[in-house]
């Protein structure tokens, strides 16, 4: 018996991977029931570098993909039965945790590859908002040390968005946002940078309606 949850104790889902050799290396999303969410992760400073930092961003993610989680979450029993595919044959892709937080109930489950569909969904929409959370990152990053790789890393987040890549855009609105206001940065990145803010300023107003 599930006990009932107190006032205060919004529900929370938390996805978090751990992939040695991957960038970033490990991270976590948190979405709680009123939209507020946490990204945090450990990767290296940039792609040509061994230096790594711990990266921490707090966001308002889009109501659209907020009931989304939940739905889905739902749909996944709140993560309580079996959900490791349990074939070991398949390529290690990362060790996924799913939780679900809600007072006193606390259920999660690890697993590399599920076979509930629920579970799939929530996978890839949070793989999604990580890598859009983490060109956030090392956008800011670039700005800030070498910002002859902002051209590049802006031309593969682009493409990536106009591909349904990434997801929550609006949550890196402050480092496109000083791009774009730098006049030292030439302005075709300027202008890219642009270009994604808008995505993501209509992206979060569609999913507001």
């Amino acid at each position: 018996m599930v006990a009932p949850s107190r006032a205060g104790d919004a529900a929370k889902v938390t996805f978090s991977l751990d992939f040695p050799g991957s960038q970033p290396e490990r991270y976590s999303i948190a979405v709680d029931a009123a939209g507020h969410s946490r990204f945090e992760c450990s990767a290296r400073i940039s792609a040509d570098s061994d230096e790594r930092e711990n990266y921490q961003l707090e966001f308002e993610i889009t109501p659209a993909n907020r009931t989304r989680i939940f739905e889905l979450a739902a749909q996944a029993h709140y993560f309580s039965g079996k959900v490791d595919s349990g074939n070991r044959k398949l390529a290690f892709t990362g060790a996924k945790k799913l939780v679900y937080e809600e007072g006193e109930r606390n259920s999660s489950a690890a697993y590399n590859y599920s076979n509930v569909a629920a579970v799939g969904q929530l996978t890839a929409l949070f793989q999604r908002m990580a890598s859009t959370l983490d060109y956030g990152r090392r956008l800011a990053y670039y700005h800030r040390y070498q910002k002859l790789a902002l051209d590049e890393e802006l031309k593969r987040m682009e493409s990536q968005a106009k591909s349904n890549e990434l997801s929550e855009l609006q949550a890196v609105a402050p480092a496109l946002q000083a791009i774009i206001d730098d006049s030292s940065v030439i302005n075709v990145v300027r202008s890219r940078a642009l270009r994604l803010l808008e995505m993501g300023k209509a992206g979060d107003s569609s999913a507001s309606r």
